[in-house]
């Protein structure tokens, strides 16, 4: 009896020790963006705070972030939801350098943007609803393209499964360096993705749509 008590202690010990490790944020995370909004529609405000997940600047390897979400208990806020995987390290923008442009909750919708590329430039906006227990992603939008090349744009409504892709062909004049438009592209069809994609797993695994119609290659 006394083992088997001894047993129970040890186990509801280290059950609590787990559970409080889950609501610490490092004494070394620095915040870098905060927002407040309702997300999950009972009429009182979350925080979300992307934080840089160390305090010291990194040139070679960069910082890793995290999204972390906390929800208001009496006069404190404690950790709902967290994510290394919503938001790219401080160098994935490559030669225009931090990725992270904002993030922001619009009629209960959290929104997280991020761009980056050289003379190629890239740039997308995931929109996340708490759902199913879950921050599931419900839309993308995104634009990737090169002056005097061409632009691609997508509208992916993930909850429907219809995508809206636009490619504009264009070219420069060498006197006066303006763009003209010579050609497009657009199509529209339904893709229904095999696996949720949420706030957690976002970058977990890469998804690779090619187009019916012009098999333009895109990814999520």
């Amino acid at each position: 009896m006394i083992k088997q008590l001894s047993a129970f202690i040890t186990i509801l010990f280290f059950f609590q020790v787990s559970f409080g490790q889950q609501d610490i944020i490092p004494k070394q995370y620095q915040s870098i963006k905060e927002v407040y909004g309702d997300l999950d529609k009972d009429g009182i405000q979350e925080k979300v705070v992307v934080y840089n997940m160390s305090d010291k600047e990194d040139e070679i390897n960069g910082i890793d972030r995290e999204v972390v979400i906390f929800k208001k208990d009496k006069d404190n806020w404690k950790i709902w939801e967290r994510s290394t995987s919503a938001v790219g390290n401080s160098q994935d923008g490559g030669m225009m350098g931090d990725p992270f442009e904002d993030i922001e909750i619009k009629n209960g919708i959290l929104l997280i943007s991020q761009s980056g590329g050289s003379s190629w430039k890239w740039g997308h906006t995931d929109k996340y609803r708490y759902q199913n227990n879950n921050f599931e992603l419900i839309g993308y939008t995104s634009n990737f393209g090169k002056l005097c090349e061409y632009w691609v744009s997508v509208d992916f409504n993930v909850m429907t499964g219809k995508i809206n892709v636009s490619k504009e062909y264009e070219k420069c004049d060498e006197d006066d360096e303006s763009q003209t438009v010579y050609k497009k592209e657009n199509e529209n069809f339904t893709y229904k993705l095999k696996n949720k994609l949420t706030l957690k797993n976002r970058k977990k695994e890469e998804v690779k749509i090619i187009t019916p119609k012009y098999k333009h290659e895109l990814y999520l």
